[in-house]
């Protein structure tokens, strides 16, 4: 019965919208067969109502894993947050929307999300072929994918009681080496280094010199995440999406995601995924990736030189990330 309870508590992400804000209001997922009936030709079972079998039934290893991911999200969730902020169309913006299979996906740079386009992309039917042969200029062109924040109130509520929502996270200290080491120390970036990179150099390196001034391609990486600490980068706009929060991009204990993937295991939870979707004959780009104990030693290797004082400030900044999708504070910090 707890369980039933559960699910038909999906109706609290449906966003009631009046004027310009989300408010969370109930409302049964599988009650109300209107929501549902764009599945029922053919006798097709969305996504969302497969993970609900799926809730029902003994399951596989993987399958109870992701329900004890979302049970934890919901529980930390009830635990750390009290008063929030009401969300507004625009938050929604990196939900991305397939009508066509029933899935609501919300993307953090950094976490595959190149890939997880593609593969929208080619679910959607914009583009034929291997997913894995999209251009990644293509997959980031602005509006090559439908975003929640594009529809009106009443068509978010819909989707979002209906849909499959997922999203994919990682460890966040080693997600925002990531982030550094692909926009500050590749030559590709430069226009990423004259946005960012020119305004770090300016605020925190005195007496810098005039080529570093005009390209900002040397950032250092303590300088990276002073900037980061700094109040006023926040005061000035919101963060860059690459080293935004999790949680504050995707907003996980406002709106219900039914499929928490992790970045470190990313090839079963894709599958997983795509499972659900139902098209067999998809699969998710899978590029080589160095081993889980490189990443984290490149991760040590660039807080090795941050103070531990710094290093708890950059801490307790993307604690929520930590707590909400269960990563443990990495054993190479200094925090006490």
């Amino acid at each position: 019965m707890g369980r039933r309870c559960c699910w038909r508590r999906r109706g609290l992400v449906a966003a009631c919208l009046g004027a310009a804000f989300l408010l969370l209001c109930t409302a049964p997922a599988f009650g109300n067969r209107a929501l549902g009936s764009i599945w029922l030709i053919e006798e097709r079972r969305s996504p969302l109502q497969l993970l609900y079998d799926l809730d029902q039934s003994p399951r596989s290893p993987l399958a109870e894993v992701h329900r004890q991911r979302r049970d934890l999200l919901r529980r930390t969730c009830s635990r750390l947050t009290r008063r929030q902020h009401l969300l507004r169309p625009e938050d929604l913006r990196h939900v991305l929307v397939d009508d066509a299979h029933g899935l609501l996906y919300c993307y953090v740079p950094k976490v595959a999300c190149t890939n997880w386009k593609r593969v929208m992309l080619a679910l959607s039917g914009r583009v034929r072929g291997d997913p894995g042969a999209i251009p990644a200029h293509q997959v980031h062109a602005p509006g090559s994918l439908p975003s929640l924040a594009d529809f009106s109130p009443s068509e978010i509520n819909r989707r979002l009681r209906a849909y499959l929502a997922f999203l994919f996270v990682r460890e966040p200290f080693e997600r925002l080496a990531s982030a550094y080491r692909n926009k500050f120390t590749r030559p590709y970036s430069e226009a990423f280094q004259r946005r960012y990179g020119t305004r770090i150099v300016r605020r925190l390196r005195p007496g810098a010199q005039p080529d570093a001034l005009a390209h900002g391609h040397d950032v250092r990486f303590a300088e990276f995440l002073s900037y980061l600490l700094d109040p006023r980068t926040r005061r000035d706009e919101p963060f860059n999406e690459h080293w935004e929060r999790a949680h504050a991009l995707c907003h996980p204990c406002r709106l219900r995601y039914d499929v928490v993937g992790k970045f470190e295991t990313l090839a079963e939870d894709a599958a997983f995924v795509l499972d659900l979707v139902g098209e067999s004959g998809l699969s998710f780009p899978t590029p080589p990736r160095p081993k889980a104990a490189a990443v984290r030693d490149q991760a040590a290797r660039l807080f090795q030189d941050i103070s531990p004082f710094y290093q708890r400030r950059l801490f307790d900044l993307y604690k929520m990330d930590f707590l909400l999708f269960n990563y443990s504070a990495p054993s190479y910090l200094r925090l006490h």
